[in-house]
């Protein structure tokens, strides 16, 4: 489906693009606790979310509502 050069591309672009990431959280770390203040609220609000969405959707694919 895809050439051996596009491959060899997307392996490449992906171990830089972890390579980049990795190296802008280490610069970035040392201000997360200043902006990041009470993001566990809002990301434990978003697991629920979807929980609640997705018991949603499973209960009425199997006709309980």
């Amino acid at each position: 489906m895809f050439s051996k050069g596009e491959h060899i591309f997307a392996i490449v672009f992906f171990i830089a693009f972890v390579i980049g990431i990795s190296f802008a959280y280490r610069k970035d770390k040392g201000n997360d606790k200043d902006y990041f203040k009470g993001i566990y609220k809002i990301i434990l609000a978003i697991i629920v979310v979807f929980s609640l969405l997705f018991l949603f959707v499973t209960l009425k694919r199997l006709n309980y509502f």
